[in-house]
C-alpha cells in the first residue's frame, strides 16, 4: 500500500524542491546557461520512500541511490511509479554488481574495467542499456573512488564496446572546500576531461558534478547533472 501523506509533510519537501530548482535557475543565469540544460539528481540514499513519494507528487522523476540494498528495496516498494529513473551514484562492490545491473537506469560510479565487464554481462536482455557515466577522482584522494584522469580513454574504449552499457559522460566528487576558487578549479578540470572525451564520443552528453554545497561553481564549471540530496530531503540519518 502507498503511504498516507499529510499536507504539512509535503509540503515542506515541495518547498525543498523549489527552493533547489531555483537555485539551479538563478546559477544558469548568472552564467548565461539554459537551466534546462541541467538536471537535478534527488540525492534520497538513507531517506525513505514517503520522502521519494512526497517529491515525486512534486514532479522529481529523477533519484540517486548508494547503498545498493537499500535501494534494491526501495525500488521494489514504488515499483508502480513506472516513470522514476533510478541512478547508483555509489561505490560498486563485485558481490553487488548483479543487482546494480538488474535494477538500475544509470551508473554513476563506474571506475574500472572489471566493474563495467561485470555489469555489462549482468544487464538483463531485456533491458535497454544502462546508462554508464566514468566516476574520475580529479581530486586524486587515496580514500576515495574513481579512475585517474589518465584512465579515462582505455575505460571509455572499454564501454563503448560493451552490448549493454551506454557511455554518456563522467561523475566526480571532488574533495570538500569552501573556496570557491578551489571548487571551480577541480571542476574546470572535470570539464576539460569532458571536452576531451566528446572529441572522442560525440553523442556524450552528461557532465555530473556538484551537490548542495557547491551547485553555483559545478553551473559555473558546465554541469549539466547536479546531486542534491540535504537540501531537498534533509540532514541524513
Amino acid at each position: 500500500m502507498t503511504p498516507q501523506l499529510t499536507d504539512k509533510y509535503m509540503v515542506t519537501i515541495a518547498e525543498r524542491l523549489t527552493s533547489a530548482y531555483a537555485r539551479i535557475a538563478n546559477a544558469a543565469k548568472n552564467v548565461q546557461r539554459n537551466s534546462n540544460e541541467i538536471t537535478l539528481l534527488a540525492v534520497s540514499k538513507t531517506k525513505p520512500s514517503e520522502d521519494i513519494i512526497a517529491a515525486y507528487q512534486h514532479g522529481q522523476r529523477q533519484f540517486g541511490e548508494s547503498y545498493v540494498q537499500e535501494a534494491v528495496d526501495k525500488i521494489a516498494q514504488l515499483h508502480t511509479y513506472s516513470d522514476i529513473i533510478w541512478h547508483f551514484i555509489g561505490p560498486i562492490q563485485s558481490n553487488k554488481s548483479a543487482l546494480v545491473a538488474e535494477n538500475f537506469d544509470w551508473v554513476q560510479s563506474v571506475d574500472r574495467i572489471k566493474i563495467a565487464k561485470r555489469l555489462d554481462s549482468q544487464r538483463p536482455d531485456d533491458k535497454s542499456p544502462l546508462n554508464v557515466l566514468i566516476q574520475v577522482n580529479i581530486s586524486n584522494e587515496e580514500a576515495k573512488s574513481g579512475c585517474h584522469p589518465d584512465e579515462i580513454s582505455q575505460l571509455a574504449d572499454f564501454i563503448n564496446q560493451c552490448k549493454h552499457l551506454t557511455l554518456r559522460g563522467l561523475m566526480a566528487i571532488p574533495a570538500k572546500s569552501d573556496d570557491p576558487l578551489a571548487q571551480t578549479q577541480s571542476f574546470e578540470q572535470l570539464q576539460t576531461c569532458f571536452d576531451k572525451l566528446k572529441t572522442q564520443y560525440l553523442y556524450i552528453d552528461t557532465l555530473s558534478m556538484g551537490m548542495s554545497n557547491d551547485v553555483e561553481a559545478a553551473i559555473s564549471a558546465g554541469s549539466t547533472m547536479v546531486r542534491i540530496g540535504t537540501d531537498i530531503f534533509g540532514t541524513r540519518t
